[in-house]
């Protein structure tokens, strides 16, 4: 996202410092979650990060990817390709780097002689992999909806993966994109994940629309900070525009952004548990 798109939000700010680090390393954030800690079967660790096509240096993405240990990565803003890339498939060498041996790539447009999109990068197969145009204006950037199975527990859970319109403006249109990721998600029987750049604030029409029947994991259970873009000014607090939802299969178990410079953003690192889906044991009836 280019700051210039976000003048206009700026305005809206509260007066609080957030000054962004041009380390790779996030220890606070880090030591909250517990990185090294071993978790349970039915606890999954989700990322959600725009990497800015690794402007910044992919290797420092990689490295905080890496770092935090999760099963599961949405990317936004992703090369395949491209000469910006050096001709690399950015996703490709990501999952290498970070230890996460399953990849794909969703391509929106085509920019610098590459392709150019949203990724996943997991530690368990991608299954039952789609993509869903959204609706955009004439000749603006084409956005889409992804979604893809994993197996967690024995059990198929559904992820989802976007990268809503542009701000400012564009308002109208978000809330179109989101009535369609919130209808396709409703009528999809399992349990959910929804993961992206929103490209808009918590209190929005979009992401409100986008919260129905799901919770904010960070909003849940995280700690300390939630901005995730930071603005480049005195006492500018950083905006919140990307997001982990979790459907009410899941428990919040902890969260966290991380406050690194890999990118123009931070990215969101949760810790989500599966509830057990067994019936409470019906009382005998009485003996008639």
């Amino acid at each position: 996202m280019h700051l210039l798109r976000l003048l206009p939000a700026l305005s809206l700010t509260a007066v609080l410092a957030c000054a962004s680090s041009s380390s790779t390393r996030a220890p606070t954030a880090l030591a909250e979650l517990e990185t090294s800690a071993r978790r349970s079967p039915e606890e999954l660790r989700v990322m959600t990060f725009n990497i800015e096509s690794g402007i910044r240096g992919l290797d420092k993405v990689a490295e905080v990817i890496r770092g935090a240990r999760p099963d599961v990565v949405a990317l936004q803003e992703v090369d395949l390709g491209s000469r910006r890339a050096g001709g690399l498939d950015q996703t490709a060498v990501l999952a290498e780097q970070a230890g996460l041996p399953y990849h794909a790539h969703f391509r929106t447009t085509d920019l610098y002689g590459g392709a150019y999109g949203i990724a996943l990068l997991s530690r368990f197969p991608l299954e039952s992999l789609a993509q869903y145009p959204l609706p955009v204006p004439r000749g603006a950037e084409p956005r889409t909806l992804v979604h893809a199975v994993v197996q967690v527990a024995g059990r198929e859970i559904s992820v989802y993966l976007t990268h809503l319109i542009r701000r400012p403006f564009n308002g109208d249109v978000r809330v179109r994109q989101s009535a369609l990721i919130a209808g396709m998600m409703a009528r999809d029987p399992r349990p959910k994940l929804l993961m992206g750049d929103f490209n808009d604030d918590p209190d929005s029409r979009p992401v409100r629309l986008l919260r129905r029947g799901l919770t904010d994991v960070v909003a849940a259970s995280g700690h300390g900070s939630d901005g995730t873009y930071p603005l480049p000014f005195p006492f500018s607090p950083a905006l919140r525009i990307d997001y982990v939802l979790a459907c009410d299969s899941f428990e919040p178990v902890r969260s966290a952004v991380l406050r690194v410079g890999a990118s123009d953003h931070y990215p969101v690192i949760a810790d989500v548990r599966l509830k057990d889906t067994q019936e409470p044991l019906r009382a005998a009836l009485p003996a008639e």
